[in-house]
């Protein structure tokens, strides 16, 4: 009788134990996001630290829910896989709201317009979206400029790259006729490569906003109450001018 009351104490032991345990697989007081960090100046590496706007208004974010912000650096095609999953809770990453994107995941109020850019060569003979017809296009994987240049231009050859960089260096390579890619990144590499250029007709224009899984009502809310109140401040302001300046 001893035994068996001991076997009972013991397996209850156990199953509160692996209960605790799963309660408390996710840190509770912490704020996890996920970025694709190869994307200035929204986020890109600094020394060995993650920076940028996004990463700035993530802490601004976790300030006000009184929560430690961990950043987590992936690539951009794994950010809503790993949001739906709930491996992070938030993705930032200069990620566009797009209806096919919503059918995964949930977005915040839109944090910033952007657009999309196209880098040429200084020489090149592309005048516009309409002259990337049939021409080799580099675009970064999973992103608006690879979804949009894909579905617009069918006969184009859309070269695809984990990294804006590296579409950027095909482009100088003469691997590629163009790049399509977010404005401020498009700033950022032309500045640091000579010979290239952008061109002053936008692609598209389009809006910021923060993933969060349709599971996190709770989350979303709480963010987007956040999101209004640095808005209402000026933080939001200030950070997004910090990285850009008027042109």
């Amino acid at each position: 009788m001893c035994t068996l009351k001991k076997i009972v104490l013991i397996a209850l032991s156990t199953c509160m134990l692996l209960s605790f345990t799963a309660c408390s697989s996710k840190d509770d007081g912490v704020l996890t996001m996920a970025t694709n960090a190869a994307f200035p100046p929204y986020e890109y590496y600094e020394n060995e630290a993650i920076v940028g706007i996004d990463v700035e208004i993530a802490q601004a974010i976790a300030d006000k829910l009184d929560m430690e912000l961990k950043v987590e650096d992936m690539e951009f095609g794994s950010i809503i896989t790993a949001v739906q999953t709930g491996k992070v809770d938030i993705g930032l990453a200069g990620m566009t709201v797009r209806e096919d994107r919503l059918l995964s995941v949930n977005f915040s109020t839109p944090y910033t317009k952007a657009y999309q850019a196209i880098i040429v060569t200084e020489n090149s003979k592309i005048t516009g979206p309409d002259d990337l017809a049939n021409k080799s296009v580099g675009v970064q994987e999973s992103t608006t400029g690879d979804i949009y240049v894909t579905d617009d231009y069918p006969d184009a050859d859309v070269q695809r790259y984990s990294k804006g960089v590296e579409a950027v260096q095909a482009l100088l390579q003469g691997k590629v006729d163009a790049v399509v890619i977010d404005n401020e990144p498009a700033k950022v590499f032309v500045k640091q490569n000579e010979g290239l250029k952008i061109l002053p007709e936008a692609y598209t224009e389009e809006e910021y906003a923060i993933a969060i899984s349709k599971k996190n009502d709770d989350l979303l809310k709480k963010i987007n109450d956040a999101l209004a109140e640095l808005t209402e401040d000026g933080t939001l302001k200030s950070i997004i001018d910090k990285y850009i300046t008027a042109d």
